[in-house]
This record gives C-alpha cells, structure tokens and sequence, in this order.
C-alpha cells in the first residue's frame, strides 16, 4: 500500500454524493483534498466540515464542462499548492429517460460534464505526473459503461467512452514505462440520490450500493494500486456473458432485470424538479 500522507488530491465533482464521501476520506488520510464542484454553497458547507475535523479540504467552484476554466483553475491551483498527486475525475450528471425522450440539450450536456472533462484535466495534469515519474489517475465510469441500460444511452454512452478514454490513456502510460498509476471504477447504482427511484431484481448480486461503502473502496483501490474496481463483485460477470450470442446476452440482461431497473426512476429533486448533479 502507498502513503499518500500530505499528498494533493483533486477531486471533480466533489461537493455532493460519493465525491464528497471521498473528499472527506482522503483528507482523513492525510492527504490535502481540493474539490471543483458547480454547487458554491456544498462547497463551503465541505470546508466547514474539514475545519471541524481538523483536515485540509478546500472547495473551488468550477464547471468542468468549460474548457478554459479547467485550465485556468488548473494552473492557479498548481502555482499555489504545488503539483497534484492524485486526479479523480468523478463529475457527472444523469438525465435518466429514453434516447427519444431526452432533449437534444440534455444529452449534449451529459457529454460535456461526464466525457470531455477528462481529457482538460488529464492535459492540465498528466504532464507534471509523467514528468515527475508519480502520481494517480482515477475515473469514475459506471456498470452502465460495460453494459447497455435501457433508460441511461447517452449517461452510458458517456460512461463507455470514459472507460474507453481511461483504458487508452493506461495503455499510453504503460507504453512509456511511467509509474503513474491508474484505476477505473465501474460501480452499479448507488444510493446517493442521483439515482433515486431505481431498483434491482437481485438486491443478493446485484444491490443498490451504499455510497460510503463505495467511498471506501474507491480509497481502498487507490491505496493497493488496484487497476480496476467494479461494484459489486457479480459486475465482472458482464465480460463472461459478453462471449455469448446477442440474443442470449439480452435474454441474461433482461432476467437479471438491467433493463427495468431504470422504469421508476426519478433521480434527485430539488427545487420542485430534477436536478441532474453529480452523484
């Protein structure tokens, strides 16, 4: 296991659902924890509550999907408190209805929070971790990005290019023998309240996950260096059920019920509508 005591962490999405869990398990740690987040009041709120612990959070507003923002805060954080060690690129939004009835608007605004952030924040930071021979890449894909599911296809579109994203840039860094370190994260629902309303057939294999116990694990993968964590266990089985005709995969796919846990979803609401932030 690696030390990542006094360590720079930076994390996306950071004010609300598992990012602020792992904002608050990092810091725990000992790391120095930054997170960009859109929600300026859940940010201060984090600060408070790192104050009260005794540990290094800082919260920066910040819209990932813009471009130049990402690199001016980029640079600004970098110029202030040095190098980041640790990138974990966890924002993401959810419009959770059928291809046909999700607005044009919604699904461009699902790629730009959930795709194209990861390469402005891999290119303000890669560089430096390559350069220094160390670090940590972390992207939060989901099960929905190794399986298709009715309800979610431009959040598992997204999600699909994010693991595709983070696998090309793990071969890259492995072409050049860089010690940079890279892990994948891949889990099924979780109960943050992005995803209020869904359900599962088989809560034994395929269970709505608490969120801070995938917090944990998320810490625990990037301790160990683990490559890839998918959540729960049963999630590997997508690959084996992959090798088998499309017609027998959809029949495993609907008896496992992927392909309703979607029909009762709401998501998270505030003021008096959905709101699409990240989980």
């Amino acid at each position: 296991m690696k030390t990542i005591q006094n360590q720079l962490v930076l994390i996306t999405g950071g004010a609300s659902g598992i990012g602020r869990l792992m904002v608050l398990g990092f810091a725990q740690e000992g790391a120095r924890v930054v997170a960009w987040d859109i929600n300026a009041d859940a940010l201060k709120a984090l600060e408070d509550e790192g104050r009260r612990k005794g540990v290094f959070i800082r919260g920066e507003v910040c819209d990932v999907a813009d471009r130049d923002a990402v690199y001016q805060k980029a640079a600004a954080l970098v110029s202030e408190l040095g190098p980041v060690d640790i990138l974990i690129n966890n924002a993401g939004i959810v419009s959770g209805t059928t291809f046909l009835q999700t607005p044009d608007e919604k699904i461009c605004k699902t790629l730009d929070v959930n795709v194209t952030p990861l390469f402005w924040t891999c290119k303000a930071f890669l560089p430096s971790m390559i350069e220094r021979n160390s670090g940590h890449v972390v992207t939060i894909s989901s099960a929905a990005g190794i399986i298709g599911v009715t309800g979610l296809a431009d959040y598992s579109a997204s999600k699909f290019a994010a693991f595709g994203f983070h696998e090309a840039i793990r071969m890259e860094l492995r072409r050049i023998k860089s010690r940079v370190d890279t892990t994948v994260v891949c889990p099924f629902f979780i109960n943050t309240g992005m995803f209020s309303g869904v359900k599962t057939r088989f809560s034994c294999l395929l269970p709505i996950l608490d969120s801070r116990f995938v917090a944990r694990r998320i810490i625990g993968a990037v301790l160990r260096r683990k490559k890839r964590l998918l959540l729960p266990g049963f999630v590997y089985c997508v690959y084996l059920v992959r090798l088998l005709p499309v017609a027998v995969f959809d029949a495993v796919a609907d008896f496992f019920g992927i392909n309703r846990s979607m029909d009762d979803f709401t998501g998270r609401k505030a003021r008096g509508g959905k709101e699409t932030q990240n989980g």
